[in-house]
């Protein structure tokens, strides 16, 4: 007998702030490229398959930094390194320092599916590579054109299929393949421009017409159960170190700003609050959930393992990972309104890890047929709600065609599944009875990555950054409250202070991250620091003068994603 099965996708949409205020310009180019690459990609399959419902996760800040950039192609006016290369009319007259970032940033790709499978672009490295073997001096011998191709080359890579299957530009240039010129460059500048300035409007409409729901995470997307209070790392981790500040000042007060911030941003840009929350890094504990419940959320998610550790604290049994996983959760007190959901991590890691590998079609039979058994193991009467939940950006460059087999095979199935009910958490709410979420007495805090929060927290160089970020507070709690700034600086002071309490820079830190990730990623940080001291009309601390971490040189592990479970 066939069982119904609720499926619901979240599709998380994050990139951290890459802006320095004092300047204007973005330090790293990941925003734009994400833009033109996943983000359309991703609200292209959904167009063609309008029976597929999903949740899209928009963080505040990356949508700042979209709005940011339609505005600079807007008034031709680009404040980011890389695309002002490529629109420099004489590649012949570039200063040291910009060929050393068209060199050191148009390679920096995953080589086998971006680079590989296009034969100008393969010579452009294999050139490269014969000439860095013999030094510094063989490399300046590379011609104003090479590095005209080079990044030419490394945007028309970073298009997404769908932007090559439908516009003649860029295939046009592609088929080109070498030589080109200024006015080819301007083209696909103006080109770049209209595929990112298109984004957002293209989800608003998607969910106006009710095919999604678009959630939000708090606004600069800050670890908000550390921020409450750094401790909660011990919950699943009980002989973690920690950092030597006692308590990051005020953080649940922080945690409510970053809240109301993301309430006010998607009510200017979609025209409503967010029903739910997708909390940063699907981060929770009970001082978490009260916050969310407290500014009105329904629904909030994090990852299976918190779950496991929760029922574990509650006492309740965990003989069946089917009988326990694939429903909502209340707290029992403080959390009135919220209800919360854990994802399947097997399958989401599959989606993120495992299916790169597979034939497109193969993946998608696979995939459904797990979704499948789940319905078949579930008690009688009882209707299960699996929720895959991954970041819908970073895993697309390691399939071929950036996923664009698998994740057609996948809606195409799933549109016309008897058995499989896609949905949104919103609207699986508003049909299913409040009275099924089962109740939970505690939550154990944690992360979608392991349950825990080692990620970000434990090691001697994250708690470096905790510890300057801790002081960085209280001398911003000090000038605050002494009235010494306008209203004007006290903003900007504000501003920068959010950006600085991202998870990002804790994400990066560590000897398991690549150095040149870690190495960006720290000097944003002290920067962002440096700048808020600044900002306060403060010294900034000598110590921000120092690498916080520098990673190493094993490329196996960390970046950008991290599975589930180690």
């Amino acid at each position: 007998m066939n069982k119904s099965v609720d499926l619901v996708f979240l599709w998380h949409m994050h990139q951290p702030d890459y802006r320095d205020y004092s300047s204007g310009d973005f330090v790293l180019p990941w925003t734009y490229l994400h833009a033109i690459k996943d983000y359309t990609d991703m609200v292209y399959h959904l167009e063609r398959h309008p029976g597929v419902h999903a949740v899209v996760n928009f963080v505040p800040v990356l949508l700042d930094q979209l709005e940011d950039y339609v505005d600079q192609f807007a008034t031709h006016q680009l404040r980011d390194p890389l695309l002002r290369l490529l629109a420099c009319e004489n590649h012949h007259e570039m200063t040291d320092e910009q060929r050393e970032l068209a060199l050191t940033a148009c390679f920096r790709s995953n080589h086998t599916k971006m680079i590989a499978p296009y034969p100008a672009y393969k010579r452009l490295l294999e050139l490269y590579n014969r000439l860095q073997a013999d030094g510094e001096v063989a490399l300046s011998y590379l011609s104003g054109q090479y590095i005209a191709d080079l990044l030419t080359w490394y945007h028309l890579a970073w298009c997404g299929e769908s932007v090559r299957r439908e516009h003649a530009l860029v295939a046009q240039l592609m088929s080109k393949a070498d030589g080109f010129t200024y006015e080819d460059r301007r083209q696909l500048i103006d080109f770049i421009g209209e595929l990112i300035t298109g984004v957002i409007p293209r989800y608003r409409k998607l969910a106006e017409s009710g095919q999604i729901e678009i959630s939000a995470t708090p606004h600069f997307h800050p670890l908000a159960p550390l921020l409450i209070d750094l401790a909660s790392a011990k919950d699943a981790m009980p002989d973690t170190p920690l950092p030597k500040s006692p308590h990051y000042p005020k953080g649940r007060l922080r945690v409510t700003e970053h809240v109301r911030l993301a309430k006010q941003s998607h009510k200017k840009r979609f025209g409503m609050e967010p029903v739910g929350m997708w909390p940063a890094e699907g981060s929770i504990s009970a001082e978490t959930l009260q916050v969310l419940a407290a500014e009105g959320c329904q629904w909030t998610a994090s990852g299976e393992n918190v779950l496991v550790n929760s029922l574990r604290k509650s006492k309740q049994p965990l003989n069946d990972r089917a009988k326990y996983l694939y429903r909502p959760y209340r707290m029992e007190k403080g959390c009135d309104g919220l209800q919360c959901f854990f994802r399947d991590d097997h399958l989401s890691d599959l989606i993120g890890f495992e299916y790169s590998r597979w034939h497109g079609k193969d993946a998608a039979n696979h995939f459904i047929a797990q979704v499948a058994h789940i319905g078949l193991q579930a008690a009688e009467g009882e209707t299960p709600v699996v929720s895959v939940i991954l970041d819908g950006e970073n895993a697309w460059e390691y399939y071929p065609y950036n996923g664009f087999y698998f994740l057609d095979e996948l809606y195409t199935a799933l549109e016309n599944h008897s058995q499989i009910r896609i949905t949104t958490y919103g609207n699986y709410l508003n049909s299913t009875p409040a009275v099924r979420a089962q109740s939970l007495s505690s939550i154990a805090a944690g992360s979608w990555v392991y349950g825990n929060f080692s990620t970000w927290i434990g090691s001697p160089d994250k708690n470096r950054a905790w510890d300057l970020l801790c002081v960085a507070k209280q001398s911003f709690d000090m000038v605050m409250s002494s009235d010494r700034l306008t209203e004007d600086e006290q903003k900007a002071a504000e501003r920068q202070l959010c950006s600085c309490e991202s998870s990002d820079w804790f994400w990066w830190f560590g000897d398991y991250n690549p150095a040149h990730s870690v190495a960006s990623f720290d000097r944003l940080f002290r920067h962002n620091l440096t700048e808020l001291y600044r900002l306060l009309k403060l010294p900034p601390p000598l110590t921000l003068s120092e690498p916080v971490s520098r990673g190493s040189n094993n490329t196996e592990t960390g970046g950008a994603m991290r599975r589930a479970t180690e």
